[in-house]
């Protein structure tokens, strides 16, 4: 999408830039289709390269240890196993009061298969999905309202990075409607969805996507055979150190068991899972982790944010670089984007990095480690960085820190 529309040329060509000038759904659902059957294809290869047996086919258990798969050809079979772990993932939370119809309105994951771009799109949820998706229609120069019945949204970004969100939100012309809920969602008489607020403002929009949450996709496992119960949200609580359900031999992974719910934890969870399974201890995993949030602009964290080292009560120094500080930034045509560090004022060590921008879910690791290396301040002083790099922000952040604290 980044590529087709042109985005990260435009602050050289200009905001009318494109690379294709009449970018189609189709046009995105063929580069969707093309990379996910290259990851099926890897993960096929990987089983086959390692032994491991597949079954397609919708599995249920039917007792602790035996699993019903049934094909879609309706043969059925039973395994048994001594371990089983579940990664089923989640399915959009779909309310009654929400028309879906898969052509003007959308959930989550009918999204990928929209019969056309919309002119204007309305977007309900300003979780992870739905602010991804608010920012990438947006980029393709689709009018876009975002609507969350909080105040406040991506609650465990540090406050100041969503401030900046916000306010680059705000320039490309992104609707926010914050702190009302939705009262109904209807089909206009002349064309369109007609959403109405509790504050009484009312959205027009060509297409909607409603994105509030997600549910375990638990109910068809008929988990009761197998004595695990579910939240009300279909998940499955897991021991957070073995990711062993109530039942001992039944483990879960994944999005199902909830927060983080990352692509990248999710594989780690399942690896740790399996290793204990086996009867081989992991290594305790590393304090922090990274969190990225694949909008657009990118989002990535690890570490404490600036409002958890207060509550902790933890003095402290903040460095901030703007990557329009930094040549390659400036090679880019990059006019946004930043770096966020914390470091403890008793200690020097960095306590948190927070990036917002192009690159970030990239950038991020080099913090990660540090961070998890219980590394100083001294690290982004007395090191060399690439020139020109964005990676030079943490030098420039480093040192923006570095003089508060030394003054």
């Amino acid at each position: 999408m980044l590529n087709l529309s042109g985005w990260r040329e435009r602050g050289f060509y200009g905001r009318s830039y494109r690379v294709k000038q009449d970018i189609a759904a189709q046009d995105l659902i063929v580069r969707l289709q093309k990379t996910l059957d290259h990851e099926v294809e890897v993960l096929e290869h990987q089983f086959s390269r390692n032994l491991v047996r597949t079954a397609a086919g919708e599995g249920r258990f039917v007792g602790p240890h035996q699993i019903e798969i049934t094909a879609t050809n309706g043969e059925a079979k039973t395994v048994s196993a001594a371990h089983i772990l579940i990664a089923c993932g989640t399915r959009p939370f779909r309310p009654d009061y929400v028309p879906f119809d898969s052509k003007t309105v959308f959930d989550s994951d009918e999204i990928i298969d929209l019969p056309k771009l919309p002119r204007s799109l309305t977007v309900i949820g300003a979780g992870v999905i739905g602010v991804e998706y608010a920012t990438i229609f947006s980029a393709l120069d689709v009018a876009v309202t975002l609507i969350e019945p909080r105040p406040t949204f991506l609650d465990f970004i540090d406050k100041e990075l969503i401030e900046e969100f916000m306010h680059e939100l705000r320039d490309r012309n992104v609707a926010l409607r914050l702190g009302s809920a939705v009262n109904s969602i209807e089909r206009h008489a002349g064309g369109g969805i007609q959403t109405k607020l509790a504050d009484g403002r009312v959205v027009m929009s060509e297409m909607l996507l409603f994105a509030a949450g997600r549910v375990g996709a638990t109910d068809r496992l008929n988990l009761g055979s197998a004595e695990i119960e579910v939240d009300h949200r279909g998940r499955i609580t897991v021991d957070p150190l073995t990711l062993q359900t109530c039942v001992p031999h039944i483990y879960a992974a994944g999005d199902v068991i909830g927060f983080p719910s990352l692509a990248s934890t999710s594989m780690e969870q399942g690896r740790v899972a399996a290793c204990h399974a086996l009867g081989m201890e992991p290594l305790a995993p590393p304090e922090f982790f990274p969190y990225g949030i694949y909008s657009v602009p990118e989002i990535s964290t690890t570490g404490l944010t600036e409002e958890e080292v207060r509550t902790r009560g933890i003095p402290y120094e903040v460095g901030v670089a703007r990557f329009r500080e930094t040549s390659r930034g400036h090679i880019m045509g990059l006019n946004s984007g930043m770096m966020k560090m914390i470091f403890s004022t008793k200690t020097r060590r960095l306590l948190g990095v927070h990036i917002l921008g192009e690159g970030a879910t990239e950038l991020i690791h080099i913090g990660q480690a540090v961070l998890n290396l219980k590394g100083t301040i001294d690290y982004f002083i007395q090191n060399t960085f690439n020139y020109p790099t964005l990676a030079e922000a943490y030098k420039i952040a480093g040192l923006d820190a570095w003089n508060r604290m030394t003054r």
